[in-house]
């Protein structure tokens, strides 16, 4: 008996819970045919987070999670975070030597590996010894554990774990635009902070219903995975993206809230379905990943959803969003910062820089990383002090605050152009270039020029059902584009790479030009 208060904070699997409780036959999670109400849901959470612990998963052990899209991956997902564990999920676009270097990098002791992981991480698990204990789904191997023997065996009472803000919660691994990804270490207190702030920024409530269109393992997926369960509503997952069910689930589900990047808003706006939808349904429509261009927002803003959100942000822990009611008068902007975060705009030197003027842009705030997982060289470069002497952390990205404190994106530092000594940023001539009516989608590239240095190429997909002329579309784009702008050439192409939301990753376009200069 103790005459004094603890310090009390309540962390994520305890709200959920507490949804459990008292809402215990709502639906929490669907996914496919799948659907878990909240009782259910949060005993599969304590049925994995008691396998672990006594697995020997200690507090703030890393554990693997390579799943595809499923309610089992979010059990798994909140059951580590339950037993105390640091979740490391990992991307299926990865190679199994990439698999290898990040499950070494992450120091994972236990793993959760779903069927389509299983031909590219079996070979790898005598390469890994401090990996202690397999777990399948959709799979049996001998030796492994499996999923169905822990949902049927294990106890659902509550594990004995307590959490402290500073605990580690997840690593995120980039998505390796450059190298190797990095791994972005961040806390129980910086994923709070990402669900609470959402949830009011977007008007998330517990008769909400949510839908996800990227992969779970994706830090952009949890803008919208984090605050619907934190609210208490429902999430809806889907497996892979179509455009057709989308708007199927949408209207069927009368979802309340989605998430897609630009890539999928340019699928569905070209859907023949699309305009028989009904997705009236629709109070927030979120964007994140890449800037969307202007003349698809008003796309968007007319067939889909006027109440369009716009998110800028990077992983390590930054985010500004426009919101449906300053499109009349910053339409061009990605708004303000969200609940609880800062921005700064500074030049090469470390200097801040006034409204008006570009620079690098820096974030602050409760969301932000705590580190690049063994990489302190990395998180070093990062960091930026203000005059109190407050961490930001340098996102790599141009951009510039107008006079009310609006954000605006200019560009990524490393995609800009540098052509005769003039900069040139990509996403102003994408701008221009999107806008001819035979262009779905444009990613401009600076390729070798002999006398210029290099020069902008336009790499074009074309609108579906037509046509394209690139000598036309250059002739057309070069006629709206300032001297120092202009194309030197257009190609079409099918596709582009991308990462797992969807933003094109031009290092990969722009090697094959200058690797043969």
């Amino acid at each position: 008996m103790t005459d004094t208060l603890d310090d009390p904070q309540v962390y994520l699997p305890d709200l959920f819970a507490t949804h459990a409780h008292h809402y215990p036959n709502k639906d929490a999670v669907i996914c496919g045919e799948t659907r878990r109400c909240w009782r259910d849901f949060v005993h599969n959470i304590n049925r994995v987070a008691n396998f672990l612990i006594k697995s020997g998963v200690r507090k703030g052990d890393r554990v693997a999670l390579m799943m595809s899209n499923s309610v089992e991956m979010l059990e798994c997902l909140f059951g580590i975070v339950r037993a105390g564990g640091c979740v490391v999920p990992l991307s299926g676009l990865l190679t199994s030597d990439q698999l290898k270097s990040l499950l070494h990098d992450s120091e994972a002791t236990a793993a959760f590996v779903s069927a389509d992981f299983e031909e590219k991480v079996t070979p790898l698990v005598a390469e890994l010894p401090l990996i202690s204990r397999w777990i399948t789904h959709g799979f049996v191997r001998d030796g492994w554990a499996h999923m169905s023997k822990i949902y049927t065996e294990e106890e659902v009472t509550v594990p004995n774990i307590q959490h402290a803000i500073t605990d580690r919660f997840n690593i995120i691994y980039s998505s390796g635009t450059t190298g190797l990804p990095k791994g972005i270490v961040q806390t129980h207190r910086a994923r709070l902070h990402w669900a609470f702030s959402n949830a009011v920024e977007m008007g998330f409530a517990s008769n909400s219903k949510a839908l996800t269109t990227t992969p779970l393992y994706s830090n952009g997926t949890w803008l919208m995975m984090l605050p619907i369960l934190f609210a208490g509503g429902t999430l809806h997952v889907m497996e892979s993206f179509d455009p057709e069910a989308f708007l199927h689930v949408v209207e069927q589900e009368k979802i309340t809230h989605t998430f897609m990047v630009p890539a999928q808003y340019y699928m569905v706006l070209a859907c023949s379905h699309l305009k028989k939808a009904d997705l009236r349904s629709l109070q927030t429509v979120l964007s994140a990943g890449s800037p969307l261009r202007r003349d698809t927002k008003l796309q968007i803003i007319e067939h889909i959803s006027p109440n369009l959100y716009e998110l800028y942000g990077f992983s390590e822990g930054f985010a500004s969003m426009l919101k449906p009611h300053q499109h009349a008068e910053k339409f061009d902007t990605v708004g303000t910062p969200v609940l609880g975060f800062e921005v700064r705009i500074l030049d090469d030197e470390g200097n801040e820089l006034p409204p008006g003027t570009i620079g690098e842009i820096a974030g602050y705030g409760a969301g932000i990383m705590a580190e690049y997982n063994n990489r302190a060289d990395l998180t070093a470069e990062l960091i930026w002090q203000d005059g109190r002497g407050r961490s930001f952390i340098r996102s790599g990205d141009i951009g510039m605050l107008d006079e009310d404190g609006f954000l605006k994106i200019i560009d990524r530092k490393k995609d800009m152009i540098i052509s005769g000594g003039f900069n040139v940023f990509p996403a102003d001539v994408e701008a221009i270039v999107g806008q001819h009516p035979d262009v779905m989608d444009v990613a401009v590239i600076g390729v070798p020029h002999p006398k210029w240095g290099e020069s902008c190429l336009a790499l074009v997909i074309p609108a579906k059902d037509v046509e394209a002329n690139p000598s036309e579309i250059l002739t057309w784009s070069n006629n709206q584009l300032a001297k120092t702008q202009r194309l030197i050439g257009v190609e079409l192409r099918d596709g582009f790479p991308r990462n797992a939301l969807g933003k094109v990753i031009k290092k990969d376009l722009r090697e094959p030009y200058w690797s043969k200069s």
